[in-house]
């Protein structure tokens, strides 16, 4: 009887630890800001990262309980503003998260990324997808805890650069750890 008593005792222990602590959920001491979509012509930053669960991106295959989170933050050095979701939130934390677009089936969708700099306006260039990864640090209850979390990316969008008259388009790279706080 001590012997099942105990072992009931231990797996409610390992259960427990399970979910996060306090310890282990929020940003882990990344910044509030310094995500660049950056080339060797422009360099945007974006920070002041703000999640809520809303279901703006839900997959057929999630959990019972798993609702697609919305990152949304602004551009620190210009006018612009970014937009991230994830259709998966339980699985960030796994690393290796495929980038894409809105209508793809990756793990971290980029819906919109607009920004400013150098008297021209970029936005994201939705023909060409973007490539790369990203992961999650501190994620707790899916993304909502209110210690928030981090995320890290490193991949590489196009953006459509007009500079008056003149419309083109530049390869970019969007790369950094940042904070992100619940909402």
């Amino acid at each position: 009887m001590w012997r099942s008593l105990f072992l009931s005792i231990t797996s409610l222990v390992l259960l427990g630890g399970a979910s996060c602590s306090d310890d282990e959920c929020g940003p882990m001491g990344a910044p509030k800001d310094g995500l660049t979509a950056s080339s060797v012509e422009v360099t945007l930053t974006f920070g002041n990262m703000i999640s809520r669960a809303g279901s703006d991106c839900p997959v057929a295959d999630a959990p019972p309980g798993v609702i697609a989170v919305t990152i949304e933050g602004q551009q620190t050095d210009g006018t612009g503003f970014i937009t991230l979701c994830i259709p998966r939130p339980d699985l960030l934390a796994l690393g290796n998260r495929s980038l894409g677009h809105t209508l793809s089936t990756a793990d971290i969708r980029i819906i919109d990324v607009e920004g400013t700099a150098n008297n021209c306006s970029y936005s994201i260039d939705k023909t060409r997808p973007p490539t790369g990864k990203g992961t999650g640090l501190g994620v707790c209850d899916n993304g909502t805890d209110k210690a928030g979390f981090a995320i890290d990316l490193d991949g590489a969008i196009s953006l459509r650069r007009t500079c008056g008259a003149t419309v083109d388009t530049i390869a970019v790279k969007l790369v950094g750890k940042i904070a992100v706080a619940a909402e």
